[in-house]
C-alpha cells in the first residue's frame, strides 16, 4: 500500500518562500514520476511541477524560475521549493506518485499567500 504523507504548508507573506516535503511508503520509488499538484478554490487541480524516475523536470509555464522540485530517492522523499510567493500561488497541494501506472496522492497541503 502506497502512502504519501506531506508537510511544510502554512501562510506566508508574497515574495516569501516555504518549502513542501511528501514522504513516501510502501513504492519503488526510485522509479517512480512524482511530483506536485495544486488545486485553488473553484478551479480545476493543474500540474505544478514533476520529475522523472531519470531526474527529467517539467514544470507549469507560472512558477518556472521560481520553483524547484526535487527528490531524495534514499530517504523517498520529494520536495517543492517555493520562492517569490504570489497570492496567486494560494492553493492546496498534492504531491503525486506514478508507479506502475497507478497515481497516488497525498492528503494536501494548505498555502496561503497573503498580499
Amino acid at each position: 500500500q502506497v502512502q504519501l504523507v506531506e508537510s511544510g504548508g502554512g501562510l506566508v507573506q508574497a515574495g516569501g518562500s516555504l518549502t513542501l516535503s511528501c514522504a513516501a511508503s510502501g513504492s519503488p520509488f526510485s522509479f517512480s514520476a512524482v511530483g506536485w499538484y495544486r488545486q485553488a478554490p473553484g478551479k480545476q487541480r493543474e500540474l505544478v511541477a514533476r520529475i522523472s524516475s531519470g531526474g527529467s523536470l517539467n514544470y507549469a509555464e507560472s512558477v518556472k524560475g521560481r520553483f524547484t522540485i526535487s527528490r531524495d530517492n534514499a530517504k523517498k522523499t520529494m520536495y517543492l521549493q517555493m520562492n517569490s510567493l504570489k497570492p496567486e500561488d494560494t492553493a492546496v497541494y498534492y504531491c503525486n506518485l506514478l508507479s506502475w501506472g497507478l497515481d497516488y496522492w497525498g492528503q494536501g497541503t494548505q498555502v496561503t499567500v497573503s498580499s
